[in-house]
């Protein structure tokens, strides 16, 4: 599929989002209407205005009184009107790599952090600065990086170090920042009481840092935690190894992330003073003129005005050019391009990764030149290059383009990526698959740009920004501060999103750049184990370099003919054209209501009657008892979710590009789908995937395709330390729970395709279906969608019905200790949970527990993280295992630092003096704390799916997916 415009990573970490090309506008004359320059979505009901203040920093300010819950009128300041709370969630992501849908817990990990929006939502602010670790001096890489971290740790007007976190996580807010090669990006969230003063605790970061000494030692150690944390990652180490082949001084070979070597040890070794030089590097491009700021509140924009004039006006200007790396081209120009790379991979996967370096890309954002190719590229559909490589069964996936970050596209080049997962059989002919992608490219070289296929994904973006969901304010904030500093005023909304202009020649000059002599090869496979004899420096990737095969080049030099199989998609009969609203056939409910209950099973529904746009939202969980039976039938269940994904991933493939989602989860205890999009087409999506699963079929060569790529999927989860702690820990304390090691030996023992087709007829015999119909439907309407369900797949009722959570062990009042040792023995990344059990979930008990660690997350961190410097990621979580409460601690941190006995130690002592705290609570902090969780509690969803399951009693489980 097309790689475009992926979620941001979370920091404090360096993630990579873009080039910097700022558009400059002219200072706002101060009227009190919206800015008519700016282009919205004609159902954005949000309010904005440009202003430029004198120090040269640029902001947009969004008023958003029109979906807030009250009146237009300023708040009370009385404690009793406290307004949105919401706790932040720790961040565990991993690379980009990572299925979000491997995690098999029956587990609420963390109970409060839904942060969806409230009836009034959350303030928040974004910070871009025009500056990011390009700019890293030569001899202390990873400086940007430390120094947006170092500027959270106290001010001189708000001297604590932790003071900014204390004050969010008080009134239901969170904040976070990322380093980019040309940018970095501050945000955060707070309840509108308090947006005011969060914004003058938040300007201190740029007006006045403390960034004392001490504070340096103990930070470098988050740093270096972040780094270990990162090794492990394949795409991180693709990502620097790549990096590494640019020309010698250009700054894409530069260590962004930084460590305690290069930050601390090393700096200490030459006698370079980090502290006076990350003054020096704060003083030279901190500078509010290189800085754009995004407000939105449910405020007057003349108040946010007069707010970000006052506060942020006191940031420094320092008056210099903003470092440019324009004249920094074709850094890729080298004799290390164009060839194969062999690496060995953290996983066990096959993969190929075909990379081109372009001229920078940004001066064509209204066009989008690799975003058309990177959609015919990606297409899974017939006659594209995925549809010939599976029935050959020798690729699973492949992703195609430009991510849109600023390792890839930046002021010196942009590139252009098309990565495949292979099968066993697509490795050992990975240069047949090379040269199917060549053709393809030669065939789209022959045809030129094609006005029908531009003209079509345009209709199909403008339609999603027509009728987009609201988004949650922090990540809105977030994506307009950085399009700030690359598109002109008028396309600060929509820069990213739309395809405004068909130039041909544009799009033709980048075809015409992707040529196999400029293609280089990245093989990743665990096969290439003893034959890579180099070592990339930072992330120690294994990797080898050679020629590309002679025959191969030779051919590829050639007029090559095309195969006649490959072709662009034909029209897609999935874009929506009908928007109208549907009128409602029964009384609004607040909640779903069960509207059809039989002994096969019963569907919910619910009107959207309050967002009002055209989209729905379909579940379906397909219970049975069959799954849970033994480690044979969980593996089976898992391996024919996979075949039904695969079967459905061509002829689905023009409902996903049209913007109807759809996902096959494996849960615990029955098939969950799920759609959601435009109601227009959305039954023709939901019908074909229940025809798929009425007519299943699986050949040999799926079979052994898809079952060999599970075992390393398990394998995969198996290496990363959090999840095998997870498994462990819900092993031990769920009844008739199968762990994932189980799993892993029952497939490596090797089951048969009798086996599965036996399972799947089984499991289709007798079910028990419940479902959930909201958004743009009537009641009639929705009721169609089970009838089509038991009238296809022709299934009996249970006998018995089925139990859709765990028994829970109760754990005996005594210390116990678990030991895992670590799969992967060249990580040294590990993580300490401590568990504590509580009991039967009630709502009284349940409300206590999220009071609990609402209050614990900031000393947390603070104790933990920041004094004790024990890891990067630490955090306490309420946990809702299968209906039993309980609450953990958990730090993960590296074993070649601490080991677990001593990790284990200090969180009992940050336990105990949690405890102290808490006998010591105040009446005053505590009713804080419950108000902030009341409006937590009053949360509605930004659109109609985002109303969670659980309100139907259910909870299921993310598949093992592929």
């Amino acid at each position: 599929m097309p790689a475009r415009n992926p979620h941001k990573a979370a920091c404090p970490c360096p993630a990579t989002h873009g080039e910097n090309t700022a558009g400059r506008g002219e200072p706002e004359t101060g009227d009190n209407e919206e800015d008519t320059d700016i282009i919205k979505s004609p159902s954005d009901p949000k309010k904005y205005r440009f202003i430029q203040l004198d120090n040269g920093l640029r902001a947009l300010l969004i008023s958003d009184l029109a979906s807030a819950g009250h009146s237009d009128s300023e708040s009370s300041d009385d404690e009793e009107e406290d307004d949105d709370e919401e706790e932040s969630d720790e961040d565990e992501s991993g690379d980009e790599e990572e299925d979000d849908d491997e995690d098999t817990e029956d587990e609420d990990e963390e109970c409060a952090k839904d942060k969806k929006g409230c009836t009034e939502k959350l303030s928040a602010a974004a910070l871009c600065i025009g500056v990011g670790s390009f700019s890293d001096p030569e001899d202390l890489p990873g400086l940007a990086h430390f120094l947006e971290h170092m500027v959270f740790m106290g001010s001189d007007k708000y001297p604590d170090e932790n003071g900014f976190d204390a004050f969010l996580k008080k009134h239901g807010g969170s904040d976070n920042a990322s380093t980019d090669c040309e940018r970095t990006i501050f945000q955060f969230d707070v309840q509108r009481k308090h947006f005011k003063e969060a914004l003058d605790r938040w300007a201190q970061f740029f007006i006045s840092p403390l960034m004392v000494s001490d504070a340096i030692d103990r930070e470098v150690q988050a740093v270096d935690s972040e780094y270990e944390l990162a090794r492990p990652s394949d795409s991180n180490r693709k990502e620097m190894l790549f990096g590494s082949l640019a020309k010698p001084g250009h700054p894409m070979g530069k260590f962004f992330w930084g460590n305690a070597q290069t930050l601390k040890y090393e700096p200490e070794e030459k006698n370079i003073d980090t502290h006076a030089r990350l003054r020096d590097f704060y003083r030279a491009y901190y500078s509010a003129h290189y800085m754009t700021l995004s407000v939105q509140s449910n405020e007057t924009l003349d108040t946010l005005e007069e707010w970000v004039k006052e506060i942020f006006s006191n940031i420094p200007n320092n008056g210099l050019q903003k470092p440019s790396f324009s004249h920094l081209t074709d850094p890729f120009d080298t004799p290390g391009f164009n060839l194969l790379y062999r690496v060995v991979p953290i996983k066990k996967v096959h993969a190929l990764t075909i990379t081109w370096a372009l001229p920078p890309q940004n001066i064509f954002q209204r066009v989008k030149p690799l975003h058309y190719i990177s959609w015919l590229i990606g297409h899974e559909g017939k006659g594209s290059i995925l549809s010939l490589l599976r029935k050959k069964c020798w690729a699973l996936a492949l992703f195609g383009g430009n991510s849109e970050t600023g390792f890839e596209q930046n002021t010196t080049y942009s590139v252009f990526s098309i990565s495949i997962t292979l099968t066993d059989a697509g490795y050992e002919h990975f240069y047949e698959v090379t040269h199917l992608v060549f053709q393809y490219l030669k065939m789209l070289q022959q045809l030129g740009p094609q006005e029908r296929i531009f003209q079509e994904i345009q209709k199909i973006e403008a339609n999603e920004f027509r009728y987009q969901e609201q988004t949650d304010p922090i990540e809105y904030v977030e994506n307009i501060c950085e399009n700030m500093q690359l598109f002109p005023k008028e396309d600060f909304l929509t820069g990213d999103q739309l395809l405004f202009e068909y130039i041909p020649e544009v799009i033709g000059d980048a075809l015409r750049e992707l040529t196999p002599g400029k293609a280089n090869l990245l093989l990743l496979s665990p096969d290439n184990e003893g034959k890579c004899n180099l070592k990339e420096k930072w992330f120690g990737t294994q990797y080898s370099i050679e020629e590309i095969d002679a025959k191969w080049k030779d051919l590829w030099a050639s007029d090559y003919p095309v195969n006649p199989d490959l072709h662009l998609p034909a029209e897609n009969k999935f874009i929506a054209t009908d928007f109208t609203l549907k009128t409602s056939d029964c009384p609004d409910r607040e909640y779903p209501e069960k509207i059809q209950d039989m002994e096969q099973g019963c569907l919910w529904y619910k009107k959207d009657n309050k967002f009002k746009i055209p989209k729905a939202y379909i579940r379906f969980h397909l219970i049975s008892p069959l799954i849970q039976q033994s480690p044979e039938t969980l593996v089976l269940f898992d391996i024919f979710v996979n075949i039904l994904a695969h079967g459905l991933a061509e002829p689905a493939y023009e409902a996903d590009v049209a913007q109807l989602e759809y996902k096959l989860v494996a849960g615990e205890h029955g098939l969950v789908i799920k759609v959601k999009g435009f109601n227009h087409k959305l039954p023709l999506l939901f019908e074909l995937i229940i025809d798929h699963l009425a007519d299943f079929t699986a050949s040999p060569d799926v079979y052994e395709m898809i079952t060999e790529q599970l075992k390393k999927t398990y394998f995969n989860l198996l290496i990363k330390p959090e999840k095998l702690g997870k498994d462990v820990r819900l092993l031990i304390l769920e009844h008739n729970r199968w762990s994932m090691m189980e799993k892993y030996h029952t497939i490596l023992k090797g089951l048969t395709l009798e086996q599965l087709l036996s399972f799947v007829e089984q499991f289709k015999s007798r079910l028990y279906v419940e479902g959930l119909v909201q958004g743009n439907f009537t009641s009639k309407e929705s009721a169609e969608f089970l009838n089509y369900v038991t009238s296809k797949l022709k299934f009996l009722p249970l006998e018995n019905k089925v139990p859709v959570q765990f028994q829970v062990l109760e754990i005996p009042t005594s210390h116990h200790l678990c030991k895992v040792k670590s799969l992967n023995k060249g990580d040294c990344n590990s993580e300490v949970t401590v568990y504590y059990q509580s009991g039967a979930r009630n709502l009284r008990d349940y409300t206590l527990m999220e009071l609990l660690v609402m209050h614990m997350e900031e000393p947390c961190f603070d104790f933990l993280r920041t004094k004790q410097t024990l890891g990067y990621h630490v955090y306490p979580t309420c946990r809702n295992t299968s209906g039993i409460l309980g609450f953990s601690v958990t730090v993960e941190t590296q074993a070649n630092k601490f080991n677990s006995e001593v990790v284990d130690k200090k969180i009992e002592e940050f336990l105990v003096s949690f405890g102290d705290k808490i006998e010591n609570l105040t009446e005053d902090a505590f009713k804080t704390q419950v108000k902030a969780l009341i409006k937590l509690k009053e949360v509605r969803g930004h659109s109609t799916w985002e109303k969670k399951w659980t309100e139907l009693g259910r909870s299921p489980h993310p598949a093992v997916s592929l």
